[in-house]
């Protein structure tokens, strides 16, 4: 048995409960700021997985469907407009499988929207996993 080899595991311990006493004091402190969340939330093609998932409903392969979004977020970074920017007829130069209703899925809302599994971004999975964390801390009390 050697010893010398859990001194980094003790070391790594301490260290993690010092940032949990830190985080302790911080957490209760932050004050979110809505509107630059919503904003930065924005930017940088974060719908982007949403038009691949679109796409491969439609019936297109992944492996087309992750060409096509690339081609796509390439457009909106030479042209300056995100996804939700771009017309149909400019998304549609990529997939003819685009139509109108590609808009509802290229919303933030329509993103956090369709991840109701556990663990997802839906409201409604986020309510009851913080429903669950609160549960789990008042039955250490």
């Amino acid at each position: 048995d050697n010893q010398e080899d859990k001194e980094p595991v003790f070391d790594a311990i301490d260290t993690v409960k010092d940032c949990l006493r830190a985080f302790a004091d911080m957490i209760p402190a932050i004050q979110p700021r809505k509107e630059k969340m919503y904003e930065a939330a924005k930017r940088g093609f974060s719908t982007a997985t949403d038009l691949a998932d679109y796409v491969v409903r439609r019936g297109v392969p992944f492996r087309d469907a992750h060409e096509i979004v690339g081609k796509s977020v390439a457009y909106g970074v030479q042209t300056g407009k995100d996804l939700s920017e771009m017309s149909l007829a400019e998304l549609q130069q990529f997939s003819p499988v685009i139509e109108q209703d590609v808009f509802a899925v290229l919303t933030l809302e329509g993103s956090v929207a369709a991840r109701n599994h556990i663990g997802g971004t839906a409201p409604a999975q986020v309510k009851a996993a913080v429903g669950r964390a609160r549960a789990s801390i008042e039955s250490r009390k």
